[in-house]
């Protein structure tokens, strides 16, 4: 067995759902979880067949956003794996709707931030053992951290 650590590609004001399933129908089902969960989110799916044509199945409504969650598959070419890239909602809009899709298994990160998946491969294939998202913590928020925090989630509308 081998390891190996993906970078993934998030693009500018995107976030990334890296999640894992179990058939083919995922694309079809987390495409409409998508569709029917955020009116007017931008987003683009991939996901990794593992048997039969092996292919990366693509879908989405942004053409920019599916050649990226693409290449991100295929960088990341893990069996069943799929990656959701979207655009003009956040992951909190559309997890919910995603976790419920009777293929989904897993959601390994949802994240704006830098995403590293660690991956071991063997004579078989290739499967997702973790993923590193962001960077480390440098400590423990104060009085003014807990105030910045209160009033981004008030002013993003999470919170009244």
């Amino acid at each position: 067995m081998e390891l190996k650590v993906v970078q993934m590609e998030t693009p500018e004001g995107c976030n990334l759902i890296l999640g894992q399933s179990h058939f083919i129908k995922t694309v079809e089902d987390v495409y409409e979880a998508m569709t029917t969960s955020t009116p007017g989110v931008k987003f683009g799916l991939a996901f990794c067949e593992s048997s039969g044509e092996r292919l990366v199945r693509v879908e989405g409504n942004d053409e920019d956003l599916k050649d990226v969650a693409a290449e991100n598959a295929l960088r990341l070419g893990c069996g069943h794996s799929f990656v959701v890239l979207l655009r003009d909602a956040f992951p909190i809009n559309v997890l919910n709707q995603i976790k419920i899709v009777p293929e989904v298994c897993t959601i390994y990160a949802a994240t704006a931030n830098p995403l590293e998946v660690v991956v071991a491969e063997t004579e078989q294939g290739r499967g997702i053992l973790g993923v590193i998202d962001g960077q480390s913590p440098l400590g423990v928020e104060d009085e003014e951290g807990v105030k910045w925090r209160k009033e981004i989630l008030r002013k993003f509308g999470y919170k009244t």
